[in-house]
C-alpha cells in the first residue's frame, strides 16, 4: 500500500472543492510559480528542469486561450495576450533567457491580480 501523502491529498481536494474564479487564480499562481521554478533552474544551469516547468506554464497558458469564450468582445483582448505570451514562452525556452520568463511572469501576476480584482468586486473568494 503506497504512503498517504496529506498535503497531495489537500492539494487535490482544494482543486476539486474550488469554483470556477478560485480555480482561474490558482492556475494563475501556478503559471508564475513554473517560471519562477524555470528562471531558478536555468541560473543553476539546470536545463531540463527550466524546460519541463516552461511546458508547464505553456500548458496553464494554452488553457486559459482555448477557454475563451468568443461571444464576448473582451476574448479577443485575451487571446491577443495569450498568443503573446507563448510566444515569448517558446523564445525563452529555446533561449533559457531569464529576462523574457521575468517578463512573462510581470504579464501574468498583472493577469492574477486583475482576476483578484474582478473576484472581489462580484463576491468571489479570493
Amino acid at each position: 500500500m503506497p504512503a498517504r501523502n496529506p498535503y497531495a491529498e489537500y492539494t487535490a481536494n482544494k482543486v476539486l472543492t474550488a469554483s470556477p474564479a478560485e480555480v482561474t487564480l490558482m492556475l494563475y499562481e501556478g503559471a508564475i510559480k513554473f517560471c519562477n521554478i524555470a528562471i531558478t533552474a536555468i541560473e543553476h544551469g539546470e536545463i531540463m528542469k527550466a524546460h519541463t516547468n516552461i511546458k508547464k506554464a505553456q500548458r496553464i497558458i494554452t488553457e486559459f486561450r482555448t477557454t475563451l469564450d468568443f461571444k464576448y468582445p473582451v476574448a479577443q483582448d485575451f487571446e491577443r495576450i495569450y498568443v503573446y505570451l507563448l510566444e515569448r514562452l517558446l523564445e525563452a525556452n529555446v533561449k533559457k533567457d531569464v529576462a523574457i520568463l521575468e517578463e512573462v511572469n510581470e504579464h501574468l501576476r498583472s493577469l492574477r491580480d486583475t482576476w483578484k480584482e474582478v473576484m472581489r468586486r462580484n463576491n468571489l473568494q479570493v
